[in-house]
């Protein structure tokens, strides 16, 4: 039984290099190279630039203006700002260009269509050291945390989902319950939320709490 094609979309401003990354994918038998207007929420923005600029910021935000939401990078260089840009751009697989023969491209573009992220392996531990610093120096200073939930409404959450009421939780945590309405109507509102357990239901399964 034949694999499902992935579709893919390429967007660069070289359009050399366009012709040499769709030349190389074509062939693929997992890959359909798509046309603007056979674009789907389902394809894989493929964006190639020489690093992780403007350039590259530009070409993505034309990919999504289209409604796609999975998108690849090839970039001739990549350091750690470059990454971080990538990250905070919403790009899920990286590749260096000198790295980017059809096998390995295709392994991302799947990899990425599946809903996994991929970075090129020297680079993992210097975003994870990257991330910690976020995490340590800017988030954890005001209270925040990465999944979203400031301590306070982690604390109330968990309380809520071993069955405390408003009261119980006030007095377990030494706040008024008008603030532990607060929290939980702040929770709600942001995540679009309709009650207290659909809001304990959907930290579980997020793994928020």
């Amino acid at each position: 039984m034949t694999a499902e094609r992935i579709f893919v979309h390429v967007k660069t401003s070289d359009p050399i290099s366009e012709a040499g990354i769709v030349a190389a994918l074509k062939s693929r038998a997992e890959i359909w190279i798509t046309e603007e207007s056979q674009l789907t929420p389902r394809t894989v923005a493929l964006i190639v630039s020489d690093e992780m600029d403007e350039e590259a910021l530009r070409l993505l935000r034309i990919v999504r203006g289209r409604g796609l939401q999975q998108a690849v990078a090839v970039v001739s260089e990549l350091d750690d700002a470059g990454l971080m840009v990538a990250v905070e751009a919403g790009v899920a697989g990286l590749v260096r260009r000198r790295e980017a023969t059809a096998d390995r491209l295709v392994q991302v573009i799947t990899s990425v269509n599946r809903g996994a992220g991929v970075v090129p392996p020297d680079l993992l531990g210097r975003l994870l050291k990257q991330v910690s610093q976020v995490q340590r120096q800017v988030l954890a200073p005001r209270g925040l945390r990465f999944n979203g939930l400031t301590d306070r409404e982690g604390e109330v959450l968990k309380l809520v989902a071993d069955g405390m009421d408003t009261r119980e939780i006030a007095a377990q945590l030494s706040y008024s319950e008008r603030t532990v309405k607060n929290v939980l109507h702040d929770v709600t509102h942001r995540f679009h939320l309709r009650n207290r357990s659909h809001a304990v239901a959907y930290a579980i399964r997020e793994g928020l709490i």
